[in-house]
């Protein structure tokens, strides 16, 4: 996987315990800005009177920012190091904050660029999906409370407010709030001693000299494996409110708590998950539970209801473990290209940008529940990827 510069390798074993924290609370910065805009789907569906498809595209334009600027992030985290970039993405999102969803895309993909890799690169190889999963827990619980927020402050009724520009203009105060918080932040973490963990030199033996990244088979697979998990996730998040109505549950608020579960529930899982690791292995894992997200949707695609709706939202624990795990097994073995390979993975988050809409618009031709055969065929290519797909070959 990453190779490690080990500083301190002759007097004992480095501690990562503070940089670890501090990364931990980047990942819960990112996931409450990514949930929120993903609630943005409901409102403009709302306001505008949009089907699911179009409505779906809010999604588009903030993951659209992974196929253009992962690659650009990986070649800046070689320029700039992990911490230089952490602070740069977070001024890139105090601005993006300021201007709305692209820039702030932007942002938070060169900050999950540079923190992905370095969570896994920060201790023993052995455990690194471990730790990844375990930082990414505090992600999904930021994503809980960013549901919340939305249910609260931005899907609220704006009966008060009679015309469509002026309620999508009451859309815009949160962010105003958010880019002061991550101005503070940047400055936070600019100031903060975070360790250099450099990227060791290819010898001549090693895995990956003279290859180029597209040649590792589990790297390119891991990008199409987040594209999917990516896809999955935000789909089913954006679109539960919308099937709560549908199945019976009209008030706003009760909807916006049940996706605030779907989060929780990623939370907990990536918890236990990471705690399991160390008797389970990770690829078995993703395999169970992208067998389990199939099982769910068949569940929420024939029955209508309660039954329906926690299907759907129990798909959050299948979600638990899947990014940081495909994540890291992604990135193994790839010594000093593991930031062109965090890089190439996290061009897969533009799954965001594609599967929604496709969803959306499959929704509006047959309806929501037929429309779960596209996130079912998500979940049996992520089974895959743990049964055989992660192992590091070499791609023909």
């Amino acid at each position: 996987m990453a190779t490690q510069s080990k500083p301190a390798a002759a007097s004992g074993a480095p501690n990562y315990m503070v940089p670890f924290i501090i990364v931990t609370a980047l990942f819960g910065i990112f996931g409450f800005l990514t949930s929120l805009n993903n609630q943005l789907v409901g409102k403009l569906k709302e306001i505008f009177h949009l089907p699911y498809g179009p409505s779906m595209l809010a999604t588009s334009a903030w993951f659209l920012a992974y196929l253009v600027f992962s690659v650009p992030s990986g070649k800046l985290i070689e320029k700039a190091g992990y911490k230089r970039t952490m602070v740069i993405s977070l001024f890139i999102m105090m601005v993006g904050a300021l201007l709305f969803v692209p820039v702030l895309a932007s942002g938070v993909c060169a900050l999950q660029t540079s923190a992905n890799p370095y969570v896994a690169i920060l201790g023993p190889e052995h455990s690194a999906s471990a730790r990844l999963n375990l930082a990414q827990a505090f992600n999904s619980g930021a994503s809980a409370i960013a549901g919340w927020f939305a249910a609260r402050f931005i899907l609220a009724d704006t009966s008060k407010v009679s015309d469509a520009p002026s309620q999508a203009h009451m859309l815009q105060m949160p962010y105003v709030y958010i880019a002061a918080g991550l101005l503070v932040l940047g400055f936070t973490v600019m100031f903060l001693h975070l360790p250099a963990i450099a990227s060791a030199r290819p010898s001549e033996d090693s895995p990956a000299a003279g290859r180029s990244i597209w040649s590792f088979s589990h790297t390119v697979l891991g990008m199409v494996g987040i594209f999917f998990y990516v896809g999955v996730e935000i789909a089913l998040a954006a679109i539960c409110i919308q099937y709560c109505k549908q199945q019976g549950i009209s008030n706003v608020e009760t909807a916006g708590i049940l996706v605030t579960v779907y989060y929780l529930l990623i939370m907990a899982g990536r918890f236990i998950g990471s705690a399991l690791m160390s008797v389970i292995k990770a690829e078995k894992m993703l395999v169970v539970l992208g067998i389990l997200g199939v099982v769910l949707m068949l569940i929420s695609m024939f029955t209508t209801g309660q039954v329906a709706v926690w299907s759907l939202v129990l798909c959050g624990l299948a979600n638990s473990i899947m990014y940081p795990t495909i994540f890291t097994l992604g990135i193994a073995e790839l010594g000093h290209m593991t930031n062109e390979g965090s890089g190439v993975i996290t061009i897969g988050n533009v799954g965001g940008a594609v599967i929604p809409p496709l969803f959306g618009f499959l929704a509006d031709k047959v309806g929501i529940q037929y429309a779960f055969v596209l996130p079912i065929l998500c979940y049996i290519f992520i089974a895959y990827y743990g049964l055989s797909g992660y192992k590091p070959t070499r791609a023909v």
